[in-house]
């Protein structure tokens, strides 16, 4: 299996990049697959893939996703999703297959105008339920997940007011919804939507492992600042929900697996 990475995080540490390396390694060392994996620098050095790999995850990442509309590295990026669009559209190719995380989904979502992309009143991050819509409750991709299920959550922005009728022109769905709380008057933000038989995204972080978040929250300067803007008992619910195998360890372990999972099948099945 061929897998690019597509980096959004513009050389900001972080630990997407290391979860998805190796759940990707984990993965082909289960199915006893060869795997190659490439990964592109998109924000900082405008670089792309072409059309030679099998599987794309674009990855999280920080800023605005309203303020690069028309930077040079979206264009390369908008370039490459519309010529992998294309070549999934032609009969008989192989159909490759895209994952986006985060700061990715936000922007395409944009890009094709299917919903409402704008700032949050505060900052989201932790553990959080989300619930399947009608269209979640016959996903492949959340096959073994509860509903709700708990997801690792961190993002200043969000997606909301899905444009139902485009969604319906271009083929997609709206799979999960963010959590109800009654006592908000808010829209509740649309968490993922498949926009093909091979393009899903989430906005949440589906590859974050309970133990690398536990670690992330236990750095005294990480600690401090999610107490000062969450409260003490917020963080040590964080930290509860981290051990608990239903909870963040299930997520990590079945979205992205069944994704990958997906398109070995159907690699499988156009090689024989």
């Amino acid at each position: 299996m061929k897998v690019a990475v597509l980096d959004m995080y513009e050389g900001v540490p972080n630990e997407g990049m290391r979860c998805i390396r190796e759940l990707l390694m984990d993965f082909a060392e289960q199915q006893q697959i060869p795997l190659q994996l490439n990964e592109f620098d998109v924000r900082l050095q405008q670089q792309v893939p072409d059309l030679g790999y099998d599987v794309y995850i674009s990855t999280g990442g920080p800023g605005s996703p309203l303020e690069s509309a028309g930077n040079a590295w979206e264009e390369a990026y908008f370039g490459w999703l519309n010529d992998l669009l294309a070549w999934n559209h032609v009969p008989g190719n192989r159909k490759k297959y895209v994952f986006l995380i985060c700061h990715s989904f936000q922007i395409v979502c944009r890009y094709f105008a299917v919903a409402r992309v704008c700032k949050r009143r505060s900052p989201a991050f932790g553990v959080f339920p989300v619930h399947k819509t009608a269209a979640g409750e016959e996903e492949p991709l959340f096959n073994g997940l509860p509903d709700p299920f708990h997801i690792v959550d961190s993002r200043n922005w969000q997606v909301l007011q899905p444009d139902e009728e485009k969604l319906a022109a271009m083929g997609a769905s709206v799979l999960a919804i963010e959590k109800e709380r009654p006592h908000v008057p808010l829209e509740r933000a649309t968490m993922a939507i498949r926009f093909n038989p091979y393009m899903t995204g989430t906005q949440f972080h589906p590859e974050a492992d309970a133990g690398g978040m536990r670690k992330y929250l236990m750095v005294p300067a990480k600690k401090q600042r999610v107490i000062q803007e969450h409260g003490e008992e917020k963080y040590r619910n964080m930290l509860e929900l981290l051990t608990e195998p239903d909870k963040i360890l299930l997520t990590h372990n079945t979205l992205l697996p069944n994704f990958l999972q997906d398109a070995l099948q159907q690699q499988l099945q156009q090689y024989t």
